[in-house]
Parts: structure tokens; sequence; C-alpha cells
């Protein structure tokens, strides 16, 4: 007995041993992401506020299942098979008291009672039928099968065809036999006479004989009758070849709305070579187009039922339609062809939004360029538009919330606009056009909803520090926000349907998000729901790297994490990570995005390394104008803002100017590029990851914001492409990029090996990762990446 129990005590002693982190390496912050914990994901609730439901998994196990609490009742239970079967999804359109749902399941129209809890299945068709919705006065729903809208009569089960879009397209006619037509023209064949010798002939036909005069007659009468018997055929809309989008029908349903897409002819596509395959042949993966390339247009149209005519949507007197954007000053000659071409710019129109009453319709109108957006209201019986608001920008419209808006009542219409300089609350009277802006401030109004009385407004934002959000409520017509959650951090949260209870994300940086519930009150306490992180994690004393502010160039307050180093490395070295998207807000006191990169600077300043993680110029949560920092020079003043933190390092803690490194992934590869190849004195070495070597390579609806287009702005792309300066490496450079990547190509690379090859570089590396896609998934990849990288900063930083 005593054997068995000091071999149990043994096992249990390597067992802690084996979850206790003494140190960090690379291999173990590298593991499959499941050793820190899964945290809660996806929460929401039960259409009848009663249950929260999450994505978790315990410490140890396997996979993630669906977990749900209820208020009472705070101990996570995992919901069954057959319990997730029968749930309806979260998502779904609500009657107006809000006690009835509508949603899609497999295809289908199902309508949930809340009430009675009874969920009844409106359609069973092998068609999909989808998009569901009340009608004004919630005896039909609206819903769309195969581009055609239906409405459904509740009470009666009465089906009714509401549109009926036709595609037409020339079919081919067969060659006919016998005499062929005259030489060189045996593919094309002109109809005009023959039409004309066919309908020459039915007249002569007509003239000649009674017996087809007297069938004609008859032709004519029964046509008459057919017309009075049978019901009237419902009106062909022919819409060609384009896709339908935006279906929807105006309150008293005489109006419908819907938008017409063409897509582009003889588009291109980048190709991916994918070489580790499971049938062992190299298989190519048809990917995106380049910025540049063609685009989709559209064109919005009504149909009024009670006219029986289609007509569109009338965008020439938009204000602005015809203005050419800020940058073409630069190229004199395509500013006077454009001036004298005086084209409207192309556009795209969501919506309408009708109120309820149906008396008005608002649209949200983007230009194809996203220098413009205008909300506007809609004549239906015209066509045409009227200004509420236009919102400008030189370089590109955007921020938080640029699609938040609806009606708080019939008259009055809400939406977010930067035209303050940072995201807030407007409010428009479309009747008298007044409009009032009900939040303000240098901080974000960063997602919004209203209330189901439409009495107040719910808010997340980050109105205390620019790395802080929280939950707030102001009432619709203003006042002072109250604040709703008290956690610092980062508060992501689901307002229940009812609207007592606050299901909260919550997470530190250096604390992994958990499950919070809260009643729906100031001051009110949070409980913690869920404990995600593993022991093993917690093992280790984590840094909460310190959040500072230091001076640009330009005088613009820059905002940092910094990892300090308990014991500095004698040769004082540091390393600038450099975070991706561009715009995205790492300096934050929440669980960043790049947990990955954060354990690694864990361990850079464990071995002595200084480390700072800027939110350079173009990063979230900061406004306007600092997010279009970087418009048609990207590589500008977010690289001296890095160079400038670096400058900080120097003064405030004594780095050594000459032992300085930059590693980052995407963006931050680029940047990384950037800062070797033209601050060569600043950065010693540099890891890039996953980089844009040529903007004229990426993507088109990231960077024609940014950077237009390379045909109409070539100096923006010349300015902001690492291959144009890759002259002036002289540090030491690696590059680990995956060559399945589908966001930015392996041929991104693979051009700038050459170019490095061509320009007698000697110092530089090149990791490929077979089967990595942008974001990588294997384990072992992320092992040798940062291994690599490692490797890199000790052997270049400490000498």
């Amino acid at each position: 007995m005593k054997k068995l129990i000091t071999l149990f005590l043994v096992a249990a002693c390597t067992h802690t041993f084996a979850q206790k982190l003494d140190s960090l390496t690379v291999e173990k912050i590298t593991r499959d992401p499941k050793w820190i914990g899964t945290s809660p994901s996806n929460v929401h609730w039960s259409d009848d506020s009663k249950k929260v439901y999450f994505n978790w998994a315990t410490d140890g196990a396997d996979r993630e299942e669906l977990y749900s609490i209820t208020s009472a009742d705070t101990k996570p239970q995992k919901v069954s098979l057959d319990d997730r079967k029968v749930l309806p999804p979260e998502n779904g359109n609500w009657n107006k008291k809000h006690t009835i749902k509508l949603f899609e399941k497999n295809g289908d129209i199902f309508l949930s009672d809340i009430a009675k809890g009874k969920i009844t299945q409106l359609t069973s068709t092998t068609d999909r039928e989808s998009n569901p919705v009340f009608n004004n006065d919630e005896s039909s729903v609206l819903f769309i099968r195969n581009d055609n809208l239906y409405a459904l009569k509740l009470n009666s089960g009465e089906l009714k065809q509401l549109t009926n879009f036709v595609r037409s397209g020339a079919a081919v006619q067969p060659v006919p036999t016998g005499r062929r037509g005259r030489q060189g023209n045996n593919n094309k064949t002109d109809n005009s006479n023959t039409n004309q010798q066919e309908k020459w002939l039915k007249d002569q036909q007509l003239e000649l004989f009674d017996v087809i005069k007297e069938k004609a007659k008859d032709d004519k009468w029964n046509a008459a009758e057919r017309k009075v018997l049978q019901p009237e055929k419902l009106k062909e809309i022919n819409v060609d070849d384009k896709r339908i989008s935006g279906l929807s029908l105006s309150p008293d349903g005489r109006y419908i709305t819907y938008r017409l897409i063409t897509s582009p002819k003889d588009e291109k596509l980048t190709i991916v070579p994918d070489y580790v395959t499971a049938s062992g042949y190299t298989e190519d993966i048809q990917n995106r187009e380049k910025v540049g390339g063609p685009q989709s247009t559209s064109e919005s149209f009504i149909f009024d039922t009670q006219r029986d005519t289609v007509y569109s949507i009338s965008t020439k007197e938009i204000p602005g339609i015809k203005d050419l954007p800020d940058y073409i000053k630069d190229y004199p000659k395509e500013l006077e062809a454009r001036t004298k071409l005086n084209e409207d710019r192309k556009v795209s129109i969501s919506g309408p939004h009708w109120n309820e009453d149906g008396k008005y319709a608002v649209v949200l109108v983007n230009a194809q360029d996203n220098k413009d957006r205008w909300i506007m209201k809609l004549d239906a019986a015209t066509g045409q538009l009227n200004l509420i608001d236009r919102e400008h920008n030189d370089a590109w419209v955007g921020g938080p919330g640029a699609y938040n808006l609806g009606w708080i009542d019939n008259t009055h219409f809400y939406y977010q606009s930067e035209a303050s300089g940072y995201s807030h609350i407007y409010v428009a009277d479309v009747s008298t056009g007044d409009k009032k802006q009900l939040t303000s401030g240098k901080w974000e109004v960063q997602t919004l909803e209203l209330s189901r009385d439409k009495k107040t407004f719910y808010f997340t934002a980050n109105m205390e520090h620019p790395g802080v959000t929280d939950f707030y409520k102001i009432p619709v017509n203003g006042g002072t926000p109250v604040k709703l959650t008290s956690m610092k951090g980062g508060n992501e949260i689901t307002l229940s349907p009812d609207e007592k209870w606050l299901a909260i994300r919550y997470s530190y940086t250096n604390k992994p998000w958990d499950l919070y519930l809260q009643a729906n009150k100031p001051g009110a306490k949070a409980t913690k729901i869920t404990n995600s992180a593993s022991g093993e994690y917690n093992s280790y004393p984590w840094r909460a790297p310190e959040i500072i502010t230091f001076k640009n160039r330009y005088g613009s307050d820059v905002y940092a994490r910094v990892y300090e180093p308990k014991t500095p490395d004698p040769a004082k070295p540091a390393v600038v990570f450099v975070h991706g998207a561009g715009y995205l807000q790492n300096v934050t006191y929440s669980w960043s995005y790049y947990f990955r990169e954060y354990m690694f600077n864990n361990l850079l300043a464990d071995k002595g390394y200084y480390v700072i993680d800027i939110d350079y110029t173009a990063s979230a949560g900061y406004g306007r104008d600092w997010r279009t920092g970087i418009y048609r020079h990207m590589g500008g003043k977010d690289l001296s803002d890095e160079v400038d933190g670096v400058k900080y390092l120097v003064d405030k803690y004594g780095v050594n100017p000459k032992h300085v490194g930059m590693y980052g992934g995407s963006y931050g590869g680029f940047m990384t590029l950037m800062a070797l190849f033209t601050e060569p004195n600043v950065f010693t070495s540099g890891a890039a990851i996953r980089s844009v070597t040529d903007w004229a390579h990426y993507n088109h609806g990231y960077t024609d914001d940014i950077l237009n287009e390379p045909y109409n702005d070539e100096k923006a792309y010349r300015q902001s492409s690492p291959i144009y300066f890759a002259n002036g490496l002289k540090g030491n450079l690696l590059m680990l990029h995956g060559m399945v990547d589908q966001n930015v190509n392996f041929q991104d690379i693979i051009r700038l090996t050459q170019k490095l090859i061509e320009l007698h570089k000697d110092n530089w590396w090149l990791a490929p990762y077979p089967v990595e896609d942008h974001a990588f998934e294997v384990p072992s990849s992320w092992t040798d990446e940062y291994k690599r990288i490692f490797k890199l900063f000790e052997g270049t930083l400490k000498k």
C-alpha cells in the first residue's frame, strides 16, 4: 500500500512540475495556444434573456464546446448535442414588441414565439429562403427565394411572389444547312433583312386569305378574354447577368427597391501554388485581384408596383458627385483630362431605411473612391435624393461605426460620423434638416445600439483612456453619458434582449479574456463566470507592460507599451515590435490579439532587452487625423513614430542606439522592411514576417483607400513600397513568409528576393513556410519562425 501511495505522489508531483512555467523559451510559448487556456467566445443570449451561451473549454479540455449560464446559476453547464440541435440562431428579426423572432436555419424560415416557447417552421423546400422580415403591419413575412421577393401571410398561409426577375441572354443559333451567307461572315448573321421579309410574307397572307383573317380576329378576341379572365402576369424585370442585392419592400407595400451589381469583365486574379497537397500534385489556388484592377459597379432601382414601372435612383444631383480627388493636382495633365470629361463619380447605394409610417426613406451613398459618404433622403415616387449629411475626407472616409445608422422615431435618424475628428453620435431631423451631435470629445464611439424603447443609446467608447473601453448609455435627445462598467481593461458587452443584464468579455494586458455577468446598472458588481487561463500560464509572472506616451517629431502624443527588463543585458539592446493591419490598436489595457508576440516580448525582456510596442500613426483608437496620417505615404509618419520611439528608449533607459532591432508581421513586416531600407542607421537588424513589399501587388479594398490606384497616383506607390528602397539595406534582414499566403502572396517576397540578388546584397535570409497561409496555424511553423527571429537578435544586438 505504501508503494502505491508513493507512486501516486511521484506521479502527482511530476504532473505539477510539468504544469509550472519556470522560464520562457520559444518552444514553450509557441505551442498550440490551448496550453494558455481557452477564452470564452461567441457570447450571446437566449431570446428570452434567461441564458447566456458561449463557446469555451475548461483547463485541459481538448476542444471548445457550447456552455450556458443563467443569472440565478452562474456555474457553466455544457449544452448537449440534442439541445444544440433545436437552438435557434442568435441572429434574426423581431416584431415591434420584441416578442416574436423570425430566423433562417438551413435555408428555411422559422418563427419563434418567445412567450409560448414555441418555434414554427414556415417553409420547408429544397430552395433556399433567406432574409426573413415582418412587413409593416406584421401580417406577413417577407423573404427572398431564388433572388425574388415573396410575402407569406401568417393567418392564411397564402404565398405571393412580389418580384419576377428574369435573365435574358442571346441564345446561340444553329448554323442552317444549305446555302451559306457571304464569305467572311459565317459566324455573324444580319437578321434585319430576314425579319423584314418574314413580316412582308405575313402581311401578304393576311391580305390574300379570308381564313387567316378570321383566325386573326378570333385570336384577338381570345386574347381580350384571357386578359379579363386570367390573373395579371407579374411584371418581368430583366436583370441580364447582374447580381441582385438589397431587396426590400416599403411599409405601405408599394415600392420594392433593389440593387444590381455588375461584376468586372476579364478580371485577372492572382494564383497561389499549393505545394504540399494530399494529391501529391501542385494545386493552384485562384486568389484575388490586385489594386487598380476592374471593380464591380452597382445601380439601385425602384419598382413601383402601383404604376407597374421600374426606374433608377438618380445620383446626378448628389452634391460633389463630379468632384475630383485632391491628389490629382500633382498630375496636371490628368487633372486637365478629367476636368474636361466632367464625369460623375461611381457610387454605391445601400438601403433604403424606411421610418415606421413609411413617409420617409433614407439611403447611405458611398463613393467608390471612398472620399465621400452621403446620407440622403429618398423620394421613392421619383427616385430623387436630397442631402441629410455629407462626410468628406481628402484621404478616405472611415473610422468606427461608419455604417451604424437607423431611425429613432418617424422624423429622427441617427448615425455616426468623424466630422469632429473623432467618431461620435449624431441625430438628424429629416423633416427640417436640423442635425445635433450627441457625444463629443477626443475619444471614439466604437459600438452603438438603440434600446428597445428607442429612448436610450448604448455604446462602447474609450472615453477615459485610449486603451480602455467601457460601456455607456445616453438619452437619445442628448445629455451626459452614464458609465455602466467599472473594470479597467477591455470590456466587450453583449446586452440581454430585455436589457436587464450585461454579459461582459473582460481582459487585462496580462490576463486573457474571461466572461462576467453584471446587472445593467451603474456601479453594479460584475460576477466572474469563467477562469480561462491555465495553471501553467498563471504560474509565470507575466508583465503588465507600462503604457507610456512620448512626443513624436510633430508634437503629437504617441502611445506605447514598454517591457522593461529586470536585469538589462550589458549591451543595452532594444527591440521594436510593430503590430499589423495598420488600422489596429495594440496599446491597450486589454489582452492583445498578438498574444504570441506578447509572450515573446516577455521572453526578450527576460533576456535583457528593452521592448517597445507603439501605436504608430494610422493605428485605431485615436481619431480621424491619426487614422489617415499615412495617406499617400505608408512608411512615412508611421515609421518616423517608430524612430522617435527608439529615441525615447535611448533617452530614458540608456539603450544602445547601435543595438536596436525590429520585428512584425503583415503591415509590421512592411514597416520592418522600410525601417531597414530607409533608416539603416537606426535599426541594426529586423525580422519581416509575411510582409508587403510592393503595394501595387496588394488587394484593392485596403490599398486603394490609402494610396489611390497605381496608374493614377504612381508617386504614392513609389514612396510607400519597400522594393524601391532595397538598395538602402545595410543591417541584417530576416524575411519569413507562408508559401500559401492568400492575403500577402508569396510572390511579394519572391520579387523582393530577386531585387536583393540583383543588388548584390548578402546580409539577408529568407525562411519559407510551405503549408502556411497569412496567419500561421501549425505550431512547428510558429516555433521555427520565432527561433530564427530570436537567434537573429541574440547574434546581432548583443555584440
